[in-house]
């Protein structure tokens, strides 16, 4: 198997490796390329490019700090920051969002998402179910359902591509296809892949010298494991064209983008928080171009909002960037018309607890989050739900984290009831029953 290096790259827990990208092994999730290909033949019914960027915002970022702030609470609830109108007449946000508040009418910004237990991690999010039942009854991340469900736009662009980096804290990381099988596992492109991609070590050409010797190594090792004869493989040859078509090495090359709107995004770093993700403000702009090259849906791990102790010294470091960053994809959406067909999602694992504590931090608060949509062709530069006077309880509107999902599902072309069949060709629901698209954007 050829293995294409390039730099080294440090992670969150202190070590350095060398990046690396196999052919045949793109991505974490151990997809092969050719096997992406024999998944994307194997996918579902295909129909108009819909897609969802999905931003998880791993520790639980503080609702009332950013956009449900409480000016009239007690001083040990209101907290440091002040209040800035918004887009939407008589709706307020914290003074530390100041440009997302000015695009506000192109958001749908849901005050009180309710459901997650107190656990940090992505599986709600992800899949709709709290860590625990999720993996007890193997329950597949949202985007492998959508790969599994409708297939590729492109045969060169994976339906499915994962941004997001591995963490140091596991329960953050993406969820696996669980019991859809490898076939609709999304292909992981890490800080370090993007890198050797656009730096590949071995040029194409060389890459299509080896590709006979590469061929007969796959076609062997698929006879030993099932006894069948040896043949032409089209879908290696696919995986080929994947590497040396450089649509998809393209979609995640940014430095094609005008420096002006790169300025508008902002860089961020790519250096993990915490034991979080990065507030790496590049990935944004790259998930919008993996969409525009055919990608249905991109996910991504964005920043550590974990704020026990010194919650406003950090929210003034960072949502600057957060504020730059969200705003700038909205925006760069409505410009290039991709408002109607992609929906953003931006939201987390919980709230965090009305009372300040002793050490100028929020803890957990599960009874509550925030959830931030725009595109979709929802209807948007509207507040659902409202909170109590601490931000401590949904007292309208309740908005369950499956019914986000079922939304999500909906503007994709999906029946968010409807069946998707795991590897032994079971159908299971892709949500329960009981999860409502929200009809409030419609």
């Amino acid at each position: 198997m050829l293995t294409l290096l390039g730099g080294r790259g440090r992670h969150c827990d202190g070590l350095s490796r060398r990046s690396f990208l196999q052919v045949g092994a793109l991505g974490v999730g151990g997809l092969t390329l050719s096997g992406l290909m024999r998944a994307e033949a194997a996918g579902g019914k295909k129909g108009g490019h819909k897609s969802v960027i999905m931003v998880y915002l791993s520790g639980g970022m503080a609702h009332q700090d950013t956009f449900d702030p409480k000016p009239n609470a007690p001083a040990e609830v209101r907290g440091e920051f002040g209040v800035i109108p918004t887009a939407i007449p008589g709706v307020q946000f914290t003074d530390k969002v100041p440009k997302l508040a000015k695009i506000a009418d192109k958001l749908a910004v849901i005050r009180t998402v309710v459901g997650q237990p107190d656990e940090h991690s992505s599986w709600m999010s992800y899949t709709g179910l709290p860590m625990d039942p999720a993996k007890r009854e193997k329950r597949p991340h949202f985007g492998s359902v959508v790969a599994k469900v409708q297939g590729p736009t492109d045969p060169l662009v994976p339906a499915f591509v994962d941004l997001s980096p591995t963490m140091q804290h596991k329960p953050y990381n993406s969820p696996g296809p669980m019991m859809l099988g490898r076939s609709a596992a999304g292909v992981k492109v890490d800080g370090d892949e993007v890198a050797v991609m656009k730096n590949l070590t071995v040029p194409a050409d060389r890459l299509t010298d080896r590709q006979a010797l590469l061929s007969d190594m796959d076609r062997i090792k698929r006879q030993a494991e099932t006894g069948g004869t040896l043949g032409l493989d089209t879908f290696h040859d696919r995986a080929f064209d994947v590497l040396t078509s450089s649509k998809l090495v393209d979609a995640l090359d940014i430095s094609k983008e005008p420096p002006t709107l790169r300025d508008r995004y902002g860089k961020g770093s790519p250096k993990h928080l915490g034991d979080g993700a990065p507030l790496w403000n590049e990935q944004l702009l790259m998930a919008r171009r993996l969409v525009e090259a055919g990608a249905r849906v991109v996910t991504l791990g964005y920043g550590f909002w974990d704020t026990h102790g010194g919650n406003f010294g950090h929210l003034k470091q960072h949502l600057p960037t957060f504020d730059q960053g969200i705003s700038a994809l909205v925006e760069d959406l409505h410009a290039r018309g991709l408002d109607r067909d992609c929906t953003v999602v931006v939201w987390g694992e919980f709230g965090r607890t009305p009372k300040i504590n002793k050490d100028a931090g929020r803890d957990h608060w599960a009874r509550v989050n925030f959830a931030l949509l725009a595109g979709g062709g929802m209807r948007t530069g509207q507040v659902i739900g409202g909170t109590d006077a601490v931000a401590g309880e949904a007292k309208t509107d309740p908005v369950p984290y499956p019914w986000v999902l079922a939304t999500v599902y909906k503007n994709l072309g999906i029946d968010p009831h409807d069946m998707v069949y795991d590897v032994a060709g079971r159908p299971n629901p892709i949500l329960p029953g009981s999860a409502s698209v929200i009809d409030k954007v419609y």
